[in-house]
Parts: C-alpha cells; sequence; structure tokens
C-alpha cells in the first residue's frame, strides 16, 4: 500500500536505481502519472516530459476502454473486446480521429515541444496498469518516435497486463503484480485526482 503517487514514484524510482536502469528520458502519462513520474526522472537525472493518449470507450459504456489512440493519431485496439461487443469499424475510426485529436490538443496544452525521443532510452511510467490500453498506445506511440530502447516502470498493475505488455516494451518494471488485483486505486491510501495544473508544475520541477 503506498501512502501516495509521490511515495510510490519514490519507491519505484529505488527500484529501477537497484536494477540498473539509465535512461535519457522519463515520460510520465499526465495527468495521473507525473506525481510519480517526478521522482523518477530525478533519481535517475533524467529530463521529464509526458506522453499522451486518449481512451477510446466502449459506445454504451464510455469507461470501458476498448482502445486508446496517441497524440500521434496511432491506436491500440482491443480486437477481442471490440467483436464480442459487435462495435462497427466505423465507431472505432470515428473515435480514433477524435481521441488522437484529443490527445493532441492536450499534449499541446503542457508542452509547445515534446522531447526529441530519436535514438533516446525512454521510460514511461503510469501510477498503474488495469487493462494496459492506455500503456500500450503509449509505448507503440515511443516506439514510433524511433526510441531506441523503450521501457514501461509502475508502481502496480494488473499481472495478466503486465505479461501482455512485456511484449511491448525491451522491459516492463513493476513493484507489485498482486493475483487479487482489482483497480490500482485499492494500492494507494491517496489516489485522489491530479490536476492539469498539478501536473504541469510537476512536468516544470515544482512540486504543487
Amino acid at each position: 500500500m503506498y501512502q501516495n503517487r509521490t511515495d510510490a514514484g519514490q519507491q519505484l524510482a529505488g527500484l529501477l536505481v537497484r536494477e540498473g536502469v539509465d535512461a535519457d528520458v522519463v515520460l510520465g502519462i499526465p495527468r495521473g502519472a507525473m506525481p510519480v513520474a517526478a521522482p523518477v526522472a530525478e533519481r535517475l537525472q533524467a529530463p521529464l516530459d509526458i506522453v499522451v493518449v486518449q481512451k477510446i470507450g466502449a459506445p454504451d459504456n464510455p469507461e470501458l476502454a476498448v482502445g486508446a489512440a496517441a497524440a500521434d493519431g496511432s491506436i491500440y485496439r482491443n480486437d477481442d473486446l471490440i467483436d464480442r461487443l459487435g462495435i462497427t469499424e466505423e465507431y472505432v475510426e470515428q473515435e480514433r480521429r477524435n481521441e488522437a485529436e484529443n490527445a493532441h490538443e492536450k499534449a499541446q496544452t503542457y508542452r509547445e515541444d515534446l522531447v526529441e525521443l530519436r535514438g533516446k532510452r525512454v521510460i514511461v511510467v503510469d501510477d498503474g496498469v488495469a487493462t494496459g490500453a492506455t500503456a500500450i498506445a503509449c509505448l507503440r506511440q515511443v516506439r514510433d518516435a524511433e526510441a531506441s530502447w523503450v521501457a514501461l516502470a509502475v508502481p502496480v498493475g494488473s499481472p495478466d497486463s503486465i505479461a501482455e505488455l512485456r511484449a511491448e516494451a525491451d522491459a516492463v518494471y513493476a513493484l507489485e503484480t498482486p493475483r487479487g488485483f482489482r483497480a490500482v486505486g485499492q494500492y494507494y491510501r491517496d489516489f485522489g485526482q491530479v490536476t492539469d495544473e498539478e501536473a504541469m508544475q510537476y512536468l516544470q520541477g515544482e512540486s504543487p
């Protein structure tokens, strides 16, 4: 159980140091991952930046992720779930365009020019992994930016999703992969929302 996201980030940073991980860039997924990513970037002495994706929800249940769209227009699709729910290709494509535009606008809100990733060793940090849709979309976006090495680091995640993510990244680091995983928030005493303003403060090297 983590006290809050900062505590989780400090513990995650300790794991990465013990593993001898070296990174050129640490990317947080706004908003919730920024308090986790900040201690990691500080400990690894790497610049902190962002990678932005937007969830694609099911037509009748927007909280159920059937995929995720990245700021560069790329998409991760959960084809098994799409087929099971009978979701049309037209719906998926329309939502991909909408959410990719939303992700691009969000990225621009945080920073006009994102860091160059080509040839860099990059760690993507999130506050936890449930379905893995967001993390997969982020990893693919970083890979498409021609990073030389791409890793994911999280304090906690679903065992099944973490196993799936190992096929998407060069390395996956997770402090906990509990068998009884139900939701990320159950592993935090304080899992309150992070505002855009707070997330941007972390990006600017400040603590809210």
